[in-house]
Order: structure tokens, then C-alpha cells, then sequence
């Protein structure tokens, strides 16, 4: 009788913590990361475009919270992936520049990952859209049969990506660890040396392109639905995309993995392909902005974004769900194609007020626009001018989740979680960024390392920053980088340089 009392006394405190354990899971919020690429500080109309208007992404910034400091850790993409889910600088690791189509995987297995971190914090976790961080190990990708590792393997449950970026092959979805669609009598073969196979290529049939690739930065290779790339490919015609249905075949993956997860906690790491080269948005898009196709890239963005909150919506997930809204980093116009996006600008300035591009170490290179929806513990309509970090998403994420970070996980990541939701303006201690070579930002003083790069890059009209003696800027004063006042201030540059030296050494 005692024995079968205790034993019932057991049971009933196991099912009372195992329904505690899952209401409390629940009651964890859900994270969404909508990650779009090349946009810049003044393409937005929350952020100042006037030229067209993004009413659903304006809508987050009226639901919640704008950031008008917050920066990508590099100035290209790869660079900036590897920061925003490592929560560690991409200068630290080799391999991070610019990946090719058939990179190997850059993030390392042994070390915590943002995605790994809140999947061990009880969340069902999925990267859905641009990958762009390598698959595979030693340079080997078997594109027919099981490609791994790969975004399961550093911490999401679940993947549906287009392996590279849109403008290098191959140009197919990857669904886990598998092409989708792929028909295996018409194997896929990927070359970045030399050209394999028969397709035609954007060099020898330019007659086949609905878009020209400029002379001066190549994509004539491999012609993939009527526009060409970088590399070669072969095989895989049944499962090449269409670059009019990226965004929708995505979006749609996106809002199934919040419909079947509703139940649950869950990450998404949603990784669009707008506004990135080769842009050609869905038909209900083209011509619509007045601006080239670069403007209706953005306005396929906003609707895109305004179809993830309306699934949030539907299924009620509104009030627990964590929205944040970012890019990898600044803009470019030009980036490969001749697509009328310069000749349609006008007078329209996509890093707003702010002085270089996408490539460049000058602010409009990593200043992005940053903004955080959760209503009821992000208070509506705030603007923060904080300086912020999108490596630090990792650490301050994980403090949301209520999961302590491993000795050596996000080394570079500062948990920055009320500054994220608005509860404080708390500058970060210094910001350190990456362009080919770097900056670090502490104060109202930006230095810039001296650097023997190129100060212009003339094919994409940006200028890139670089000078081999120091740069220093009051940024408080100067937001236009215009005034290099290094000489005039010998001890702040010799402050910052010892710092960023420190900060290098700091492994």
C-alpha cells in the first residue's frame, strides 16, 4: 500500500512537471530573423525613401522598435551570415570573404551556433531562403546525393535554402539535405575553374538573356532561366528555380514551418534573395515602383514581409512571437547587371544621408535598418539611436531563451537584450567592422584602419574607403564621414588602434 502511495505520488509529480516543462516552453517566445540582403540605410520609407513606400515593413517600425545605429558586421554577405549566427567576427575565421557556389562549410561543427543554442533551449529551429555559407567538407559537394554538412548540421532542424546567392550556380533549392526536385537521370555537375557541359553561357549566347551582365564584372557564364552566373553548371534542369518564384516558394516554406510549429517554440532564420542581383521579381512586381527593378525588388520585399505577419496573424501568434527585421549589409545599385536600377534611381540615395555602399568600410557599407516587433514587451513607435551589433543577437537572444552560453560559444556576441527590446539606450562598449579591412567605433569616434585597397571601386560607383594613412571621424558631427581629423586628434587614433590590436589578440 506505502509502496504503490509513493509510487502514485511520483507519477503525479512527474506529469505535473512534464505539463509545467511544456507550458513553460510555450510561454518562451517564438523568433523570427527576416534577414533581407543589400538593402541600405535609406531604402525603406521608415528610413527616409520617399520614392515608393514599404507600408508592412513601415508598420513593424509603428508596431515597435527602430534602430537608426545598428550595423552589419561586414560589408558583403557571407562575412555577415557568419557573424550574425557565430556571434563572432568573420575576420577571425578564414574562408569568410565572398563564398563560391561550392564553398565548403565555413561554420565550424565544434562550437555553439545561434540556431544550436536556442534548439538546445527546447526551440524547433529552420534556415529558409539565402544560405551563402558553404556546403560540404574539402571542396566536395555530391550535388546528386546527400549534401551535408550543412545548415542541420550547425543547429537547424530544418532547411530550405538556395545554396550560394542568386547570382552564382547552382541555381536550385536544397531541401535538408537534398536537391529538391532533382531528376536523377540528369545529374548536376558545379565548376567555378572552367565550363562543363553544353548549356549555353551569357559570353557566347547573349541573345538568350533578358538581362545583360555588365562587361566590367562578368556573370556571363551558365545561363539558368534566362540570365547568367557566375560559374558553370550542367544537369539539374528539373530542378532549377525560377527567379520570379524565389520569393513566393520561399515565403510559403516559411509559413508552413510556422504553421507546423505553432504549437512550439520555434526560430526562423528567413534569409531573403531581394534585393540581391539578378533581380527579377514576381510579374505582379515589375515595373511597378517607377524605379527599375532594384525598386521593385523592394516593393516584392514589403509584401513579402507583410506575408509573414499575416500568417503570424492568422494563427495568433502575433503576441508571442519576436519579430526582428534586418540586412546583411549596405546598398549597391549596379552589382553585375545592366537591369536599368541606375538609370532609374533619380534622385533617390539607398544609404540615405550616409557616405559609401555595400564593399566599403564608410557607414552606408554596415549601418542597416534594424527594427524589433513583440508586442506587449517592445513598447510601439520607439526609435533608439544605440549603437548595436548584429553579432550580438546571438548572445542577447540567448538570454531571452533563458539558455547560459558554453565557455567560447559567441566569443564576439554581448548579450544586449534590453537594449533590444527598448529598455535601454546603452551605446555598445565599441563596434568593430569589416570591409576588406577594418574599422572600430567607440564614442562618437570612428577610426579606420589605414589600408593600400583601391579607394573607388568604379564597376559598382561606390567609393570603398580605403586610405594608407589613418581615418578618423567624428561621428556625433559628421555622420557624412566628410572631415578626417586624425591629425588633429593623434591620441584618439592611437587609443583606437591599441584597442582593435586588443581586441585581435583576444582570441
Amino acid at each position: 500500500m506505502t509502496t504503490r502511495f509513493t509510487a502514485s505520488k511520483q507519477l503525479v509529480l512527474f506529469v505535473t512537471l512534464f505539463f509545467a516543462c511544456a507550458v513553460s516552453a510555450q510561454q518562451k517566445p517564438n523568433i523570427i530573423i527576416i534577414y533581407a540582403d543589400d538593402v541600405g540605410y535609406g531604402d525603406l520609407s521608415c528610413y527616409g525613401m520617399t520614392r515608393i513606400q514599404t507600408p508592412h515593413i513601415d508598420r513593424l517600425a509603428a508596431q515597435g522598435l527602430r534602430f537608426t545605429n545598428a550595423h552589419s558586421t561586414s560589408a558583403t554577405c557571407t562575412p555577415s551570415r557568419y557573424g550574425i549566427l557565430t556571434g563572432k567576427y568573420p575576420w577571425r575565421q578564414k574562408g569568410t570573404g565572398i563564398a563560391p557556389g561550392d564553398a565548403s562549410l565555413i561554420i565550424p561543427m565544434n562550437k555553439g551556433t545561434m540556431p544550436l543554442t536556442l534548439q538546445q533551449a527546447g526551440y524547433q529551429t529552420a534556415a529558409i531562403g539565402k544560405w551563402h555559407l558553404g556546403l560540404g567538407t574539402n571542396g566536395t559537394i555530391d550535388w546528386n546525393g546527400d549534401i551535408k554538412p550543412g545548415p542541420n548540421e550547425v543547429g537547424f532542424t530544418y532547411s530550405f535554402i538556395m545554396p550560394a546567392t542568386l547570382d552564382r550556380v547552382p541555381c536550385v533549392y536544397v531541401e535538408n539535405h537534398r536537391v529538391v526536385n532533382l531528376d536523377p537521370s540528369d545529374p548536376i555537375a558545379v565548376n567555378y575553374q572552367h565550363k562543363i557541359g553544353n548549356d549555353p553561357t551569357g559570353k557566347e549566347n547573349p541573345e538568350m538573356l533578358r538581362i545583360k551582365p555588365d562587361p566590367q564584372q562578368g556573370h556571363n557564364q551558365t545561363i539558368i532561366d534566362s540570365i547568367s552566373r557566375i560559374g558553370w553548371m550542367s544537369g539539374g534542369h528539373s530542378a532549377r528555380w525560377k527567379d520570379e518564384d524565389i520569393a513566393g516558394t520561399i515565403t510559403q516554406k516559411a509559413i508552413q514551418f510556422i504553421g507546423k510549429n505553432k504549437q512550439q517554440p520555434f526560430f526562423l532564420y528567413f534569409a531573403t534573395g531581394d534585393i540581391h542581383v539578378p533581380r527579377y521579381p514576381h510579374s505582379m512586381f515589375r515595373g511597378k515602383s517607377g524605379m527599375g527593378l532594384r525598386g521593385d525588388a523592394i516593393l516584392q520585399l514589403d509584401y513579402t514581409v507583410g506575408q509573414i505577419v499575416h500568417a503570424l496573424d492568422s494563427l495568433h501568434l502575433t503576441n508571442n512571437t519576436m519579430i526582428i527585421f534586418s540586412s546583411d549589409n549596405g546598398p549597391v545599385v549596379n552589382d553585375g547587371y545592366l537591369d536599368g536600377s541606375v538609370e532609374h534611381l533619380g534622385d533617390h540615395h539607398p544609404g540615405g544621408a550616409l557616405r559609401g555602399g555595400k564593399y566599403s568600410i564608410f557607414e552606408a557599407g554596415t549601418r542597416v535598418p534594424l527594427i524589433v516587433k513583440w508586442p506587449g514587451e517592445v513598447k510601439a513607435g520607439k526609435t533608439t539611436n544605440a549603437l548595436f551589433s548584429q553579432v550580438d543577437l546571438y548572445a542577447s537572444l540567448a538570454k531571452l531563451a533563458g539558455y547560459a552560453l558554453n565557455n567560447g560559444d559567441g566569443p564576439d556576441s554581448f548579450e544586449r537584450l534590453r537594449v533590444l527590446l527598448g529598455k535601454h539606450d546603452e551605446d555598445r562598449a565599441f563596434l568593430i567592422e569589416d570591409a576588406r579591412g577594418l574599422s572600430v567605433t567607440k564614442g562618437q569616434w570612428k577610426y579606420i584602419v589605414p589600408n593600400n585597397g583601391a579607394a573607388y571601386d568604379k564597376a559598382v560607383n561606390i567609393e570603398l574607403g580605403n586610405l594608407p594613412k589613418p581615418q578618423l571621424y567624428n561621428m556625433q558631427t559628421d555622420i557624412r564621414e566628410q572631415y578626417n581629423v586624425a591629425e588633429q586628434h593623434p591620441e584618439i587614433v592611437k587609443e583606437l588602434a591599441a584597442l582593435l590590436d586588443k581586441v585581435k589578440a583576444d582570441n
